[in-house]
């Protein structure tokens, strides 16, 4: 059996609620988030090449967020 892996999610109110509602119909929390998970990556990134949702959690305004060559620039000859 392959190993398995685990991870922990922090949910919102309404995730909770709706993990509430799954348990009361008899299903595990493991079991749906896999499902869920298989859904969604079925969705978007099996077909098209499709980018996952966005969360909107964390937007910039630094044009230059990411950028390197500063701190690269003393490896160039």
């Amino acid at each position: 059996m392959p190993l398995k892996r685990s991870i922990t999610v922090r949910l919102s109110r309404e995730d909770a609620a709706a993990l509430a509602r799954a348990r009361k119909d008899g299903l595990n929390p493991s079991q749906l988030v896999r499902e869920g998970l298989r859904t969604v990556a079925a969705h978007y990134y099996y077909r098209k090449r499709r980018r996952a949702p966005s969360t909107g959690l964390f937007l910039s305004t630094d044009a230059l967020l990411g950028e390197e060559s500063e701190a690269f620039r003393h490896l160039e000859g």
